[in-house]
Parts: C-alpha cells; sequence; structure tokens
C-alpha cells in the first residue's frame, strides 16, 4: 500500500531537549534547535559531535532516549515510520546504490515500491537525471560501476527526490570526492538548491563548504550544539576559541591586495593530466577509473585547455582525440597578485583558470570560492 503524503512542504521543524546515550556516553546532550522552512542549515564539527545522530534521529532511524523533535507542529514519534522516510530525502557519503541494478532501477526502487506504474517512473528517472547533469538518455541502463564517484553522487541525489520530499538529509555527500570533483559538485548544488527550494539539514567537516553552501551554521562539540548563525556571525563573533578556530576567525585580517595566486589556488594533482593525443574513448575509461569529472589537455607540458567527462562522454563513438575537443581557460603564474586576476577572470565570465609554475600548470584557481576562502 502507498505510504501517505504527510508533508506538503516544510513550515517549521523543532527539536527540544533531544537526548540520546550509548552505554553511558552522550550522543546528544539536551539538544534545542530550531529549523526554518526553505532553509539550508550545516551542522559542523569534530567526529563524534553529534552531527549525523541529530539527522537519523530527525527521520526515525534512532529514537531519542528523552526530548521531542516537530515537523510542522507533529510530534515524529506519532508518525508511522515508513510513511515518514517517504516524505524524506536521505543522501549518504557512500550512496549505498545496488550494484545489480540499472541507474533507472536505482532511482526508481522506492516509487515501485509504492506502487507507481512503469510509465510514470520511468518519465520520473529521467526528469530527475537531466536535473542533476546526467543526460538520461546517456545513463538510464548504465550500472553503478560505470559511473564515476561524481556521478554516483548526483544519482544518489536524484533517488533521495524521487519521491519529490519536502526535505532532504544530506551526510556528507562530497565528503569522499576529491578537492576538485568537490568543488565542481558544490557549484552544482548551488544551482540545484535553488531550483529545489526545499528545507536541507546537511552534515560536513569541510567548513569552506559550509561557508559556500548554508544560510545557518550549526557548531556542533562534544555532543552538543555550541554556536548556530550565519557565516559572518559566526567568524566576527565565536562564541568560543574552539567556535573560532573551525571558522577561522583570523582570516578577516587577510589583505587581499597582498595575496599571491599560489595563496588560495588549489594544487593539481597528475591524474589529472592528460595527453591532447589521447583518443576520446580511452580518456574517458582513464576518467572513470581515476573518478574524475575534469581533465587537463597538455601538449608535452604546455596546458592546452580542459575537457569535461560528460561532455566526452555525449560525443559517443568517434575518431577524434580529446585536443580536439579541449576547451582554453585562462592561465596565471602562481607568483601574480591574486585581486588583478580575480578581476579579470570576473570580467571575463570565467569560474576557472590554470596556475602555473615556469610554464607548467601546477594548480587550479575557482574565483568563485576566493571570497569564501578570505571571510
Amino acid at each position: 500500500m502507498p505510504s501517505k503524503r504527510i508533508f506538503d512542504r516544510i513550515d517549521s521543524i523543532q527539536l527540544r531537549g533531544v537526548t540520546k546515550k550509548y552505554e553511558g556516553r552522550f550522543a546528544i546532550n539536551d539538544l534545542t534547535l530550531d529549523i526554518e522552512g526553505g532553509e539550508m542549515l550545516i551542522l559542523i564539527g569534530p567526529s563524534g559531535s553529534g552531527k549525523t545522530t541529530t539527522l537519523r534521529m530527525i527521520n526515525r532511524l534512532i529514537e531519542p532516549d528523552s526530548g521531542t523533535i516537530h515537523i510542522n507542529g507533529q510530534d515524529i514519534i506519532e508518525l508511522e515510520q515508513v510513511s515518514l522516510r517517504r516524505n524524506i530525502g536521505y543522501v549518504i557519503q557512500n550512496i549505498g546504490l545496488f550494484p545489480h541494478m540499472t541507474i533507472a532501477e536505482n532511482i526508481g526502487l522506492v516509487a515501485k515500491l509504492e506502487g507507481w506504474d512503469k510509465e510514470k517512473i520511468s518519465e520520473r528517472v529521467k526528469y530527475l537525471l537531466d536535473f542533476v547533469s546526467l543526460p538520461s538518455e546517456m545513463f538510464m541502463n548504465r550500472y553503478p560501476h560505470q559511473l564515476s564517484g561524481g556521478q554516483q553522487q548526483r544519482v544518489g541525489l536524484a533517488r533521495a527526490l524521487v519521491m519529490d520530499p519536502p526535505l532532504l538529509l544530506m551526510d556528507e555527500p562530497f565528503g569522499a570526492l576529491d578537492p576538485i570533483l568537490r568543488k565542481q559538485l558544490q557549484e552544482e548544488f548551488c544551482i540545484i538548491r535553488e531550483k529545489l527550494g526545499k528545507t536541507i539539514i546537511f552534515v560536513t567537516h569541510d567548513i569552506e563548504e559550509a561557508f559556500k553552501l548554508a544560510d545557518r551554521i550549526g557548531i556542533m562539540d562534544d555532543a552538543k550544539l555550541v554556536q548556530i548563525g550565519t557565516a559572518e556571525e559566526l567568524i566576527f563573533h565565536p562564541a568560543n576559541d574552539m567556535v573560532a578556530s573551525i571558522v577561522d576567525t583570523g582570516k578577516k585580517f587577510k589583505h587581499l591586495d597582498t595575496l599571491r595566486i599560489r595563496d588560495l589556488m588549489t594544487p593539481l594533482d597528475n591524474k589529472y593530466v592528460h595527453a591532447a593525443s589521447l583518443a576520446v574513448d580511452e580518456a574517458i575509461d582513464s576518467m572513470l577509473a581515476k573518478d574524475i569529472e575534469l581533465a587537463v589537455v597538455s601538449n608535452g607540458n604546455e596546458p592546452v585547455g580542459i575537457v569535461r567527462l560528460p561532455d566526452l562522454m555525449r560525443l559517443g563513438e568517434t575518431s577524434d582525440t580529446i585536443g580536439d575537443h579541449a576547451v582554453s581557460v585562462p592561465s596565471f603564474a602562481s607568483d601574480e597578485l591574486l585581486e588583478p586576476s580575480l578581476k579579470d577572470l570576473h570580467e571575463k565570465g570565467h569560474s576557472i583558470a590554470f596556475v602555473t609554475d615556469n610554464g607548467r600548470i601546477s594548480g587550479f584557481l575557482f574565483p568563485n570560492d576566493v571570497f569564501r576562502q578570505l571571510v
């Protein structure tokens, strides 16, 4: 029997005095928290501080020892568990896709269990794949092992959205990805989030990720909520030394006009470098094996441009090399001043640039991230 639709939207989530112990040790200690409908709240703190436990209590994978959790004024303890969870999307770091099922089957599984007909499931899966930047005609019939880590994470998000839940819980969804791919997915998620218009509670260990994505940030430590606020509130008015350390309060004293590009570049891992003469199909295989979605195309030691995995996959069978499809990006020497370089990138609308040392590429500059790192 299909689960009952409990919430069409989230107006408020209230946790009052929520406590959970394991073997006499607090996992959550007297947590009181208000979450506004439509906001993105990010929880951050050391391992064991209670972040994931909080998420798991909201969808009742864990029951609190005491305290209450209300969604739209309803005590969730009074709601049927399966129905509650079908109204909440849950995205985790280790996506948990079923390896023997196609991508379409993985995404549509819950809808199938809910009794949707095949045509309705297919339409929903196609929509969601396109929504998360995975062309449906290309990915529906693939299997998880044929996807990169970033693509699998997008599938995990699509699966969480299949029932159009008004609330999303996301537990370090980008935590297992390398820094460059993580930045790409963060940029994509900023766009997706605006389109979704959902309430999101997101757990991370990365303060830069929190600054980039959150409306508010909750700092947790030793099973307690230490402080909650906007990035600016936490940076300029930290509650204690622990909060100041996490948000790196000292960053507000940096002076942009003295910084060099090397101070804020993302170092390059050699796995990203691919020869311009490499065949497209070989590059696709290499990028999937290395779990990357962006490659630097080089001619000897000289960077030619970049290619992105989804673009290469859209080409289909071809005898082309990746040099034929490389997109040029600006290049700056690592010792150049940061401020004029950022101004140039902004005026020309570039979201990525090469950083070079003695003519050889040594990293990337992502201008959209710079403000977050400087606040």
